[in-house]
């Protein structure tokens, strides 16, 4: 079968199409047609390989050269273990390698697709809709007519949270560049805030929870517009975007965590857990209509690598899915 792979470090470009085994589901794994699977900044972090992650992935080449976590796709046999899906069942969720032809994934990570959802659609949800689930329900406490501000509104985690900020009946504000303004109010922000025209951290306006994806403002500006007891998720991190203002925004948000403990307002950081329990959640919230991921562009998995540039480019609206014909 086809799959993406890097056996050395570098740009993109070091993604090639290779033909590798067939994989095999274990006991309580589930084989996969992949029918789409989408890029996240973290495979461009993987195959950079900037040093402190090549202590843990592999100092001179990886040990693992396989890409892809988010995946959609047809489940072609499962192990014996497994009594919730059967061959044939249409299915998405998070494993490794998914960009390829196949791929094995838990049971325990996957839930069946929506039918009225397309496999690109749910490809694009599992970490970017995990985070933004989990960043604004057990991070921020989010709670129905609180106000929330979430800085990067128009990326793939962005698009998330502001549905599912609404989805709990908060009043969200959204934030992103001119060309985003008009599709971060369809997808349901009350107030957008074109950041090429205004600094939200001027404004008299106060939050109760922000959500910030970008990390792109100092410790005290952001706590001038959170009120007393406000909370801000650092969800931005490991976003997309140049490495170097990845590695900056990293120091910066570290700086922030440290400075929070001597104020009343609270700031966190996390990284999101793959749970059945809130795929399921993320399911029903797109059966009910309430989450429409939003993609920006598909690509053909020959063209992982140009699609790996665009997304590292930071400018992308929505998530980047790869279709596996």
């Amino acid at each position: 079968m086809k799959a993406a792979v890097y056996n050395s470090y570098g740009p993109p470009d070091v993604i090639q199409l290779a033909d590798v085994e067939k994989p095999v589901p274990q006991d309580s794994e589930v084989l996969i047609k992949v029918r789409a699977a989408s890029l996240n900044p973290l495979d461009g972090h993987l195959t950079r390989g900037p040093l402190p992650l090549r202590l843990m992935i592999g100092l001179r080449t990886p040990r693992n050269a396989r890409l892809g976590v988010d995946v959609a796709g047809q489940a072609e046999a499962v192990g014996r273990n497994v009594t919730q899906f059967k061959p044939g069942d249409e299915v998405f969720g998070a494993c490794r390698a998914a960009l390829a032809e196949y791929a094995c994934a838990p049971a325990s990570r996957l839930v069946m697709k929506p039918n009225k959802v397309t496999f690109e659609q749910a490809a694009s949800v599992p970490v970017a809709g995990l985070t933004a689930l989990q960043g604004l329900r057990d991070k921020g406490k989010i709670q129905p007519g609180k106000r929330v501000l979430i800085n990067g509104a128009s990326g793939g985690v962005g698009t998330f949270a502001v549905q599912i900020a609404k989805s709990f009946g908060a009043d969200v504000t959204g934030v992103c560049s001119t060309r985003n303004v008009d599709m971060v109010r369809s997808i349901g922000s009350d107030r957008v805030i074109d950041y090429t025209k205004e600094d939200f951290t001027q404004s008299a306006q106060r939050y109760d929870l922000i959500f910030d994806n970008v990390s792109n403002h100092s410790f005290s500006e952001r706590r001038r517009i959170l009120n007393s007891n406000g909370i801000c998720v650092l969800a931005g991190i490991g976003g997309a975007g140049s490495h170097e203002g990845q590695w900056a925004r990293l120091g910066g948000s570290l700086k922030a965590l440290v400075a929070s403990w001597f104020v009343s307002q609270k700031f966190v950081t996390f990284i999101a857990r793959i749970t059945k329990e809130d795929l399921t959640i993320l399911s029903d919230l797109m059966e009910a209509g309430k989450v429409t991921p939003v993609i920006d562009k598909c690509y053909r998995m020959s063209e992982v690598p140009q699609a790996l540039r665009y997304l590292e480019e930071g400018h992308a609206q929505g998530k980047v899915v790869i279709t596996v014909a």
